[in-house]
């Protein structure tokens, strides 16, 4: 059995429709966790929307600054098919667009299916934060598990 690493790290896709709330918020905790875990080298994040936002939320900045998060100079981005299929795990925040056909059938899709921050109250916004870190810290346990 060889104890040389896997030279392909796992890749995880955030997405949602506007790229603009949830999946900025789970690419951030993703980027903590993979920090924390010392998964650098081995989980590689990428974030993205179908039909990108202009900009991030204003209520998901002011909720992700009181956990130490700096969402402020983040600009929502397109994802792309190709992008999508080069991942192990694809994380849609319940307002995905996607079907099997883009992302390909070797990625496993899972739908987190979290209201829109977008106009929430602040009380309701730290509570789909608090999920979100939730969901992703699972994923990163799971990933870990799998790990040889």
């Amino acid at each position: 059995m060889s104890s040389t690493p896997d030279p392909d790290p796992t890749r995880i896709a955030f997405i949602c429709v506007q790229n603009a709330g949830r999946s900025q918020m789970s690419t951030a905790f993703a980027e903590r966790e993979r920090e924390r875990r010392g998964l650098t080298d081995r989980v590689g994040i990428l974030t993205g929307g179908t039909h990108p936002a202009d900009r991030v939320h204003e209520e998901v900045i002011a909720a992700m600054d009181e956990e130490g998060f700096d969402l402020s100079d983040r600009t929502p981005r397109e994802i792309t098919g190709e992008e999508l299929r080069s991942c192990d795990y694809v994380a849609t925040m319940g307002c995905s667009t996607l079907d099997v056909g883009e992302v390909g059938e070797d990625v496993e899709v899972r739908d987190w299916t979290l209201d829109d921050p977008d106009g929430a109250t602040p009380e309701r916004v730290r509570e789909i934060r608090d999920e979100t870190e939730r969901r992703v810290k699972a994923l990163f346990d799971e990933i870990e598990s799998a790990e040889p």
